[in-house]
């Protein structure tokens, strides 16, 4: 007999709680909740990505949002205000004791704020939460290092300066062996994934700041660091919650590593979506100087109750 029943009866006063926690926390910043569509006529190109398909009775065809991180840049060019939005989100490839392919992801931008500026607020936030109930765990401190440093450090290696090869080497002398290989951005990731933060402290956040610039395709070039560009991630413990980005402005540069991504998913045999062209219109009608997140509500409710997979805190996880 199929099990009808929804399988995270624990956690849901809990995830309400959390979404009340996260609106009285922006609303307390006069932070302007909005809404966009969840499906698109085009999709992000990040080979990183996979968007799923949606095709109406008639054959139109549409693409159900990776973020709403498109339509929410619209509204900043428009003039908007900070603005954050708590959005059902769909990625293709994703499932596992930490992956759901459906999953709630909280996206905002802050104005005039810098990627490190931003990953102050994600840690205010997630402390915020953390103080709503005596019950749930907090994290023990918060450190952040720049992304060559965390590669020098840990793996002696200087990452913008290797290609694939050189990093599968790199990957072999810490046991990381991948069957097929990867190109130079998928041994970037897997190193971070699978040799570098499963040595972060488990009760603590660390921030990861200023990635190679093929490995953030929206984020602004960092002055200081050539080859580097202004991108954030903030674990806690080895679990990855939220990605930021100080974010491109100028539309020459998003153009040029579109055509890369592009050019990277055809080399892998990836889907080619319809490029969404709106978002370079807005671009060169003018985005405001502003930093961008997106913080995974799921995950974040795994830690704040101590849980390790995400079928515990979701009721009808894909299966």
């Amino acid at each position: 007999m199929t099990d009808w029943r929804p399988g995270a009866a624990p956690a849901r006063a809990a995830r309400a709680r959390l979404l009340a926690g996260l609106r009285a926390f922006f609303a307390a910043r006069g932070v302007l909740e909005v809404e966009t569509p969840i499906l698109s006529r085009g999709a992000p190109q990040d080979p990183m990505l996979e968007s799923w398909e949606a095709q109406a009775p008639g054959g139109e065809r549409g693409y159900l949002q990776t973020s709403p991180e498109y339509p929410m840049k619209r509204l900043l060019a428009d003039g908007a205000p900070d603005i954050y939005q708590i959005a059902r989100v769909f990625r293709g490839g994703e499932s596992g004791p930490r992956h759901n392919p459906e999953f709630t992801l909280l996206e905002w931008y802050r104005l005039g704020l810098d990627h490190h500026a931003l990953a102050r607020e994600v840690v205010a936030l997630i402390a915020d939460q953390a103080a709503q109930s005596p019950d749930w765990h907090a994290p023990r401190g918060c450190e952040a290092i720049a992304y060559v440093d965390l590669f020098r450090s840990t793996l002696g290696v200087a990452p913008a300066e290797m290609n694939a090869a050189e990093l599968e080497r790199v990957a072999g002398d810490h046991g990381l062996v991948i069957r097929g290989g990867l190109d130079r951005d998928g041994w970037l990731d897997a190193l971070i994934s699978l040799v570098i933060a499963p040595g972060f402290p488990p009760d603590r956040l660390t921030i990861l700041f200023d990635y190679p610039e093929s490995q953030a395709v929206l984020a602004r070039p960092c002055a200081d660091r050539p080859g580097y560009a202004a991108r954030f991630e903030l674990y806690w413990g080895d679990l990855e919650l939220a990605n930021g980005y100080h974010e491109l402005t100028d539309p020459a540069v998003f153009r040029q590593r579109r055509e890369r991504d592009i050019a990277q998913r055809r080399a892998r045999g990836q889907p080619l979506p319809p490029v969404d062209d709106h978002l370079e219109a807005a671009l060169e009608s003018g985005l405001p100087d502003c930093a961008g997140v997106a913080l995974g509500v799921d995950r974040l409710l795994m830690r704040l109750l101590g849980v390790s997979r995400i079928d515990q805190v979701i009721d009808f996880p894909w299966a």
